[in-house]
């Protein structure tokens, strides 16, 4: 059983009681793999090494009082500031239990982390996507290209210090007749642009005119 679980749920719930339950027996399954065990936001959140994530979803998916068998998604989050920058994340589901949970492992940009495609086929794409926006490379998956970016395309846009303009754009070119990949060339730039809301209207009130003003310019 751990100690490093806490729980945002009303205390004495019956649900608190059962997420508790239900992370102590994580807890005891995932053994010494274990970094962290918490009820956050309602739902389990599981830290454990990125080296671990396959042992462990095995383990999860196959016992039967969790029964944590269907991978939702996977995905990534960036904290530049930190030593170990990404935050991989794992959702998991337990149709017998009608119960989801998180499993998140920490790693450090150049860090490779196992692929689960073997595991589970719904991560192929998942983790190919995540190799194409954070650069996060999974070793031993069977087809890791970019998916959801253009062949040649530099960096990888859900990092929080890739230029907002990227690095380059895809156009068509009126003198050679096709499309064509350049330097990002921007016709305006950001900073100049005006983001007021045209639903808010004006800020400073146009003072209206006395009613005879009018009349007297018709006349």
């Amino acid at each position: 059983m751990t100690e490093n679980h806490g729980s945002d749920l009303p205390a004495g719930g019956e649900k608190e009681t059962a997420l508790l339950a239900m992370a102590d027996h994580i807890a005891d399954v995932v053994d010494k793999m274990l970094v962290s065990c918490a009820v956050v936001r309602g739902e389990i959140e599981l830290r454990v090494n990125p080296a671990d994530v396959p042992q462990v979803l095995t383990l999860l998916r196959g016992d039967r009082q969790a029964a944590f068998n269907q991978l939702i998604d996977l995905t990534a989050v960036d904290y530049p500031e930190r030593e170990s920058r990404f935050d991989m994340v794992y959702l998991l589901l337990s149709m017998d239990n009608n119960r989801r949970m998180r499993l998140v492992a920490a790693v450090a940009a150049g860090q490779v982390v196992p692929s689960v495609t073997g595991l589970f086929m719904a991560a192929n794409w998942a983790e190919r996507e995540v190799w194409d926006m954070f650069g996060i490379f999974f070793a031993g998956h069977p087809d890791l290209r970019r998916l959801l970016t253009d062949y040649g395309f530099e960096g990888h846009p859900l990092r929080k210090d890739f230029p907002l303009t990227g690095h380059v754009e895809v156009r068509y070119d009126d003198n050679q007749r096709r499309v064509v990949n350049g330097p990002v060339h921007l016709v305006q730039e950001f900073r100049d642009f005006d983001f007021l809301s045209p639903w808010e209207g004006m800020q400073t009130q146009i003072a209206e005119k006395p009613a005879g003003d009018d009349a007297e310019q018709k006349g």
